[in-house]
């Protein structure tokens, strides 16, 4: 039985909160999110931390590639002030720390491998080494992906019982055989790339079908009418995850007409 939620809250909160911080875990968890997704990379001593981009600029006080940065340098960077002064002196999160956080809250987690260039195999051995240890006794393990098939191949051989999805923006030749040799649970689409026939396809594989980043209930109604098996969105203050659950349970095409999935249609559940 896949044991996922449909709902998953990107880098935590999407933009609500500054990215990939506890701080967004918080806050999309008290809107009612049971998963969060958020972007795993090392620093230069091998400490796994939350950071989508290679470098550090975007999303904090610092400057220049972040995997060239040893974790103690990086632990004193302030990753929120960018977002909000409300957020400022939120500190950058290592692996660790969303580990017990979300064990302690009952928060599931996509957990994408962002490797620094030229760190696919290491990032992908040391997130998947580390995620094993640390979610050793839980009831549900990560879910680990990639754009990299390096960094999945190395997540592989480091842990092979923790489940993995290819992530795709387009589809190359041979997406079937490179998710069936990595014995991918899922694939990981941008939304616009599912039509009914992709969905039978990767279905037939035994694939999970996934979506980001969905922020529109038009597309996200459609998505669900496919029988797709999750959505990853920004929009945590928008949906409501307690009524979509509800519809990409039922049968698909539940979602097909104007059934309400945004946060007006469970004020009384969230």
């Amino acid at each position: 039985m896949w044991p996922y939620p449909f709902w998953i809250a990107h880098r935590g909160a999407g933009k609500l909160a500054p990215e990939n911080t506890l701080a967004a875990f918080r806050l999309g968890a008290a809107h009612g999110w049971r998963m969060a997704e958020c972007d795993v990379k090392l620093s230069q001593d091998g400490v796994p931390f939350l950071m989508h981009d290679a470098t550090l600029e975007r999303t904090t006080s610092g400057h220049g590639a972040a995997g060239e940065r040893p974790w103690g340098q990086l632990a004193q960077l302030d990753a929120g002030g960018w977002h909000s002064r409300q957020y400022a002196g939120e500190p950058l999160p290592t692996l660790e720390n969303v580990a017990r956080w979300c064990l302690a809250n009952g928060v599931l987690l996509d957990l994408e491998i962002k490797p620094t260039p030229g760190q696919d195999e290491i990032t992908g051995q040391t997130v998947a080494a580390r995620a094993a240890a640390l979610w050793a006794d839980a009831p549900v393990p990560p879910l680990l992906t990639s754009f990299s098939v390096p960094a999945l191949q190395a997540a592989q051989r480091a842990a092979p019982r923790l489940p993995r999805g290819l992530l795709l923006d387009t589809l190359p030749p041979g997406w079937q055989a490179t998710a069936q040799a990595l014995q991918c649970v899922a694939l990981v689409c941008n939304h616009q790339l599912w039509t009914p026939a992709l969905v039978a396809e990767a279905k037939a594989l035994g694939l999970r079908c996934l979506s980001y980043t969905v922020n529109d209930e038009a597309e996200a109604r459609r998505l669900i009418s496919l029988g797709t098996d999750g959505i990853v969105s920004d929009a945590v203050d928008l949906f409501c995850p307690a009524r979509g659950q509800a519809l990409a349970d039922a049968q698909p095409g539940a979602a097909q007409g104007n059934e309400e999935i945004g946060r007006a249609s469970c004020r009384e559940r969230v």
